[in-house]
This record gives C-alpha cells, structure tokens and sequence, in this order.
C-alpha cells in the first residue's frame, strides 16, 4: 500500500479521520506506524496529501491529514476485455487500475465460459476491492469505471460504435508485431479471451475500424498481454 485510500465516512471532523480494518492493520504491522509518523493519503475522487498520525490503538488509527496535490494523470484508454477466469479479473483488475485506466468493459464473446459471469468476482463489491488496490499501489484516487455487456452483438451494435467516436481502435490477435501508427492520442483496446476472438468477432470488430494489434504469434495469459499491449499504445 503505498497510498491510504480515504473515503468519505472516514472523516470524523474537517481534516480528522479514523481508521479501522484492513488499513488500521496496514499501518500498524506493514508500516509499523507510531504517533507522529507521516502517511501518504489521498481521498477517493479527490487529492493527494500527507496524514500524521495523532491517536493508534488495538482498534484504530486517527490521522490529521492535508490533501493538496491532484493524483496522477489517467491514461486516455478505454479497454475492452473478454471476461477472464476470476483469479486472471482480478489481477488484471488491479493491474490497469494502477496504470491509470479509466475505463473497462467487460464482455461475453463465443469462447467466455458462461459460468464466469456467476462468480463472485463480478460483483460490484469485488471489482471495486481490485481497482482500490491499484490505486493504492499507484497513488491514485480516481477509480475506473467498470461496465459489464453479457451480449457480444448489443455491445457491438450500441456501444462500442459510442466508444469509438474520435478513439482509434485496435484489436489485439496475435499477429507480426507492428508499429501504432500515430493518432489521437486516445484509444480503445479490445482484447480477447486466451482462446483468441472467432473470425466472426474479428470480421465484425474490424469493419467497426479496429485496427490489428499484435505483439506476435504466440498466445499469451491475459494478464500478461493487457499491460504488455498498453505499453504499445503509450
């Protein structure tokens, strides 16, 4: 944890708060904190300060703190991403939300197991776990947004079309690896499930005017090719 992320009912006065739980635990046996240390803080959707430590005990934490600095700029790419098994979610979750992705859709294509969109990890409550987490590696208070579209053919008829007004789009399959070619700046990314898009997808992707994406020939863990593609795009 590199940043306390704090909410709005944390704060028991203007510039007090009081902390319980998982972050009380952080700072106790992580950061071994003690009365007049110093933590980095930020409040979600807001700035970034510094929290002193006034008051730690068995149960809580109470820290006096300053927000004055903005968090860090968020990435202006849109990524789309085949549902994966629900360990692979949540890693990849709290892995773009620390790179600054500020928006996720989450699909259904023909490869999905349909049992995926039971689990618990696509529950609001889950997801939202995963992406504080990459805030609080990166420093970050600006949480993505997250959308679930259980339908292939909805999605790529009514939204994806909304998405990419003024984006360049890019298909990642694996193919040679070529040069991005130089655009807009921002971006949506598409990326399959490990058992790659149908061709039917594909077709359908790419007369919407998405542009072939690809790091190589070989299938790569989704977890692997996510950061790996938007390091491309940046």
């Amino acid at each position: 944890m590199n940043l306390v992320l704090l909410e709005d009912t944390d704060f028991v006065a203007p510039g007090q708060v009081r902390l319980e739980g998982r972050r009380h635990r952080h700072l106790r046996k992580i950061l071994r904190v003690d009365v007049g240390d110093v933590v980095l803080v930020g409040q979600l959707a807001g700035s970034v300060g510094r929290g002193r430590v006034d008051k730690l005990d068995s149960q809580s934490v109470f820290l006096s703190v300053e927000l004055n600095e903005g968090p860090p700029a968020a990435l202006p790419i849109t990524l789309v991403l085949a549902l994966p098994r629900p360990p692979v979610l949540r890693r990849v979750l709290s892995g773009v939300s620390a790179m600054g992705v500020k928006r996720i859709c989450l699909i259904d294509t023909e490869s999905v197991e349909k049992s995926f969109w039971q689990s618990h990890g696509v529950l609001g409550d889950s997801i939202r776990e995963q992406l504080m987490l990459g805030l609080e590696q990166s420093r970050d208070t600006r949480l993505p947004d997250v959308s679930l579209h259980r339908d292939f053919g909805i999605f790529a008829k009514e939204t994806l079309p909304r998405l990419l007004d003024g984006v360049d789009g890019y298909l990642a399959h694996p193919a040679p690896a070529r040069s991005v070619p130089p655009g807009s700046g921002a971006a949506l990314l598409a990326v399959g499930p490990e058992a790659g898009w149908t061709e039917v997808e594909r077709d359908w992707l790419a007369e919407l005017g998405l542009m072939p994406l690809g790091l190589g020939m070989r299938a790569l863990r989704v977890e692997t090719a996510v950061p790996a593609l938007i390091a491309r795009l940046l």
